[in-house]
């Protein structure tokens, strides 16, 4: 299986984190690898390879509800897709299924911790 692997502690913050899991549910619980840092109200892209499953939210940009430090809701209802499962074959070429936050819903970037305006 290859290795992924993404940097905890980034210059700049939300940062990139690599999803683990994606219920099969509405709405939607999106489990990352290690704590997120994500504030409720981070508008987020998901990139998920073809491999992984879930499809249709590849690309998708998301409003989170945060339900704890590894965990976010996203609105969807993904009851009807194919489950989400990262593929244990070491010859199948595969970028990571990652969370990439690209906004935030806020009279002030609450969650960017550098900021280089």
């Amino acid at each position: 299986m290859a290795q992924y692997f993404a940097i905890q502690n980034p210059v700049y913050q939300p940062a990139m984190r690599l999803i683990s899991a994606i219920s099969n549910a509405f709405p939607a619980v999106v489990t990352t690898t290690f704590d997120h840092n994500y504030l409720t109200g981070t508008i987020v892209r998901l990139d998920i390879p073809p491999a992984d499953g879930m499809l249709p939210l590849n690309g998708q940009i998301f409003l989170i509800t945060v339900t704890s430090d590894a965990t976010f809701t996203i609105p969807v209802d993904t009851t009807n897709l194919g489950p989400f499962a990262i593929p244990m074959v070491t010859y199948h070429v595969n970028t990571a299924a990652q969370v990439v936050p690209v906004g935030e819903i806020s009279s002030t970037l609450d969650a960017a911790t550098v900021n280089v305006l």
